[in-house]
């Protein structure tokens, strides 16, 4: 009769490397560091801009863009490479601030399902989530998102940047 010892052994040992394996790319991008500009250029592959301004300043733009997000969802699930993000935050909007105003945060309710689809498609998109999350934008503070051009997309959060 032969034991299973030896082979109980070796599997464990196997999935302790596979466990390492997975572990590394994550590792690795930790010891990158998304602060430094060049590194999050490199790994979004997209040049990433930042825009503070008031929520009534952008009103139409915000308005407009909230009410595309059904068309939009598509485009950023299918979105794999830009030449350009823009983040606007929209200072005014950020939940320390109260939120948004009423007229941006019903035009939210009104389309609450299909923004809570673009956040959730947005953190399910890796150029997308690391160029927020460079930024430290959450993706609930995402209010809509506009493709200005081919290549350039244009991401309007309720928050402040972080200093």
């Amino acid at each position: 009769m032969t034991s299973t010892l030896p082979d109980a052994r070796w599997l464990h040992a196997i999935a302790a490397a596979a466990f390492l394996a997975a572990s590394l790319p994550q590792a690795a991008l930790n010891a990158q560091g998304l602060e430094s500009p060049e590194t999050v250029d490199r790994i979004v592959g997209s040049q990433v801009n930042e825009e503070e301004t008031k929520t009534t300043a952008e009103i139409g733009k915000v308005s407009s863009a909230i009410d595309r997000t059904r068309d939009n969802i598509s485009t950023v699930r299918k979105t794999s490479k830009l030449d350009r993000v823009d983040i606007v935050f929209l200072t005014d909007s950020a939940r320390s601030e109260g939120g948004p105003p009423p007229v941006i945060e019903n035009k939210v309710r009104q389309h609450k399902d299909d923004v809570a689809e673009l956040r959730k498609e947005i953190e399910a998109n890796a150029l997308l989530f690391n160029a927020i999350d460079s930024r430290r934008v959450a993706a609930q503070d995402v209010l809509a998102v506009e493709f200005d051009d081919l290549g350039k997309i244009v991401i309007y959060a309720a928050a402040k940047p972080s200093n």
